[in-house]
């Protein structure tokens, strides 16, 4: 019941909403910098008062620091209030914040239910990844996704591909080496010294980095220089990049702050004084570790990690792995108070578990299964043919087909 506590608070919280009310706060002590109008979140707000009621905190202190900021001094305190967007993304880091304790708490339960004390050699994973997305208008999520996407793909092309071939030539069965695109050009835009991502982090640390001004880094770097980066003829808000699987536009409104993903303080304070234990528990100083067991289990190699050759090749999206393998025993975000140490980023995050997914798919046996929609209606008995091939050649399914083809039968 705990949990479902939690996750209804956090859908009460992504729909409270940031309006202009009238400011009649204040505080001894505190200088409070007025912008016109005043945004703020109403006191009477039902989705507000639900979110509090779950998680037993007070109503009028959240409504007043999801769109204030409290800036400390040497000399005196400043509350400092948000614009709009900026409110917008500190209520949805707080949710995304909240969830992802949640999550963490379940899979530690979870690890505690299946500890075995014995010595354990193998293991079965099952990892089912979002697809490829592309859409009308494309951003920091999407752009995440996509990302890992190409390391997932650029891992099915050495197991499938580049494995294989060198197992015949260990065999020394005759055999022409067939070429194959390699997507590690587009891997090296994103993620390499001065890449995308680089550029992104170091706008972040900026006192007055805007998104505007990463994008214009990005178009320096990289526009006429780099064939996989394009800016869009009739845009100077957006990027294009070539990915393995179609060309995506992104627009870089909201990169900034939502690779900050800022929870302030204040609001930190507050869930911690929680009345709601599981929720309290969640912010306390010293944080809860995901797994009692994660320092204890390693995973050794299964095969040499062999890195792509300089060869180009196209790759595949969203799909289910099942691995399996040995087990042994053995930001970017503003600072809210001045001094205080920069915290790491969702994206610095999502990178280091990219690669530590990476590095457990590398020393597994994996086994793939390609997900094919046959419509986007979800009706049963409709097969939408041109929708099956866009999937079909997005998730290099096609150009498996090719190579298969050329290869021997056992494989």
């Amino acid at each position: 019941m705990d949990v479902f506590k939690i996750l209804a608070a956090i859908l009460h919280l992504g729909n409270v909403q940031v309006t202009t009310v009238s400011n009649e706060r204040s505080s001894v002590n505190v200088r409070v910098m007025f912008t016109l109008p005043f945004l703020g979140v109403k006191e009477d707000d039902s989705h507000l008062k639900v979110f509090c009621e779950l998680l037993g905190l007070e109503t009028g202190k959240v409504a007043q620091w999801l769109c204030n900021r409290k800036i400390v001094t040497a000399s005196e305190t400043v509350v400092k209030p948000m614009t709009r967007p900026q409110a917008i993304n500190a209520r949805d880091a707080l949710a995304k914040k909240i969830y992802a304790h949640l999550f963490d708490f379940i899979i530690e339960r979870i690890n505690q239910a299946l500890h075995f004390s014995g010595k354990q050699h193998t293991f079965i994973g099952v990892l089912d990844i979002y697809g490829f997305e592309t859409f009308d208008v494309n951003s920091f999520e999407q752009f995440c996704i996509n990302y890992a996407n190409e390391k997932l793909q650029q891992q099915f092309n050495l197991h499938v591909f580049k494995l294989e071939q060198e197992e015949y030539m260990k065999e020394d069965i005759p055999w022409t080496l067939i070429d194959f695109y390699d997507n590690q050009p587009v891997i090296d835009l994103i993620e390499a010294k001065m890449g995308i991502l680089e550029l992104l982090d170091e706008e972040c640390l900026l006192p007055h980095g805007t998104d505007e001004n990463w994008l214009q880094k990005l178009y320096n770097n990289f526009v006429n220089k780099n064939s996989l980066f394009e800016k869009p003829r009739m845009s100077n808000t957006s990027f294009i990049i070539q990915h393995f699987a179609d060309k995506v536009e992104y627009q870089c409104e909201g990169f900034l702050e939502k690779n900050r993903d800022t929870v302030y303080d204040m609001l930190v304070e507050i869930l911690r004084a929680s009345k709601f234990h599981l929720c309290a528990t969640f912010f306390q100083e010293t944080p809860v570790v995901s797994s009692p067991f994660g320092a204890m289990i390693t995973v050794k190699s299964a095969k040499q990690v062999i890195k792509p050759n300089s060869k180009h090749f196209r790759t595949t999206v969203g799909s289910k792995v099942h691995g399996s393998g040995n087990e042994v025993g053995a930001g970017c975000q503003e600072a809210q108070t001045l001094g205080s140490q920069t915290p790491v980023g969702p994206m610095v995050q999502f990178r280091s578990s990219l690669s530590l997914l990476m590095e457990t798919l590398n020393a597994t046996t994996p086994h793939y299964v390609r997900c094919i929609k046959p419509n986007d209606c979800k009706l049963p008995f409709e097969f939408d043919s041109k929708r099956i091939v866009q999937q079909l050649r997005a998730c290099g399914v096609l150009e498996t087909i090719r190579i298969s083809a050329q290869s021997y039968p056992s494989r």
